[in-house]
């Protein structure tokens, strides 16, 4: 082989080295994400900023969000950003992210796709659902067993809530005779909406609300505290917002289940399709308790909550 062969082949090696390596799919690189609001709202987005850093402390990878990415554009142009820089695992905080995610994925294959509460169709897309039904359900039981008007009100987001369902249920079961009043926001921040329903629920007698929207949950609260009404809280463990007016709280530990599926992806363990989360799995649990729920209940919900994540019965009249 003569030199001007074996330069050839030097110089091709050296492009090739050159050149940005491609993204190694079922291994932590980079991770990346998108929220449609802010990080900074101490509800949901917090918790998503949250799960990111957790991966990023686990992993000692690199991590990246964008807030305010709320259309199919915006998705666009975060995720080829995101790829530029060498993302490979894409959480979209919220159910909406499953549509884009399933528009754009096949373009980066070598990227996967992770969203909440949605449909994900595609081949490297996954979307984690939380069981939220049984979370609502006790959470009714506290509400269902403290109350003294056997009056309750629900401040849902949307019909399809099935934590607001289960609430119900949960009400009725521990407290037959109560009377549970559920009215919609129509939108998960629409605080303003969220605080004329809380002025019905207050000239309607209800002595508990529970604010199943992680926008205005927390002025709903504050307002219900000022009128001296209790309050179950949602999603994150309410009870800073105060020890004696907040019952406990439904809870959802977002950031265990980033780094759950973190770890699945990292170990080529993660599917496509959507997958379902529930207390059995460490990512939903009850938040403290009130010390004006008594200790006997408290100790009968915690047998019936360990009832349900090995058996998945709730219980029955």
């Amino acid at each position: 082989m003569g030199r001007k062969s074996i330069f050839l082949i030097l110089l091709c090696m050296l492009l090739i080295s050159g050149c940005d390596q491609p993204l190694q799919k079922g291994k932590i690189d980079k991770v990346g994400l998108l929220v449609p609001e802010t990080i900074n709202d101490q509800v949901w987005g917090t918790k998503g900023y949250h799960g990111l850093l957790k991966i990023h402390s686990y992993f000692d990878a690199d991590v990246f969000y964008e807030e305010g990415v709320d259309s199919l554009a915006k998705v666009e142009k975060s995720v080829e950003d995101f790829h530029k820089k060498g993302v490979n695992l894409v959480f979209g905080h919220g159910n909406e992210y499953a549509e884009y995610f399933n528009r754009l994925s096949s373009k980066y294959p070598d990227m996967h796709f992770i969203s909440f509460n949605g449909d994900a169709k595609m081949d490297n897309t996954t979307s984690l659902n939380f069981e939220a039904y049984a979370m609502g359900f006790f959470g009714g039981m506290v509400a269902g067993h403290c109350t003294k008007s056997n009056k309750i009100s629900i401040l849902a987001a949307y019909e399809w809530q099935p934590e607001v369902e289960g609430f119900y249920e949960g009400v009725i079961h521990e407290r037959p005779e109560a009377d549970v009043d559920i009215r919609y926001v129509g939108h998960w921040d629409d605080d303003k909406r969220a605080m004329e329903i809380l002025e019905d629920a207050i000239s309607d007698g209800a002595d508990i609300i529970y604010p199943a929207g992680d926008g205005y949950n927390v002025p709903v609260i504050e307002k219900a505290k000022e009128k001296g009404l209790y309050v179950i809280g949602y999603i994150s463990d309410q009870s800073d917002l105060g020890k004696s007016m907040v019952l406990t709280s439904t809870v959802q530990h977002v950031d265990e289940l980033y780094l759950l599926a973190a770890k699945r992806y990292n170990e080529g363990k993660l599917e496509s399709g959507n997958f379902s989360f529930d207390f059995k799995d460490g990512v939903i649990s009850m938040g403290k308790f009130s010390p004006k729920v008594d200790k006997g209940f408290k100790e009968h919900l915690r047998k019936a909550i360990k009832k349900y994540e090995k058996t998945g019965v709730l219980p029955s009249s």
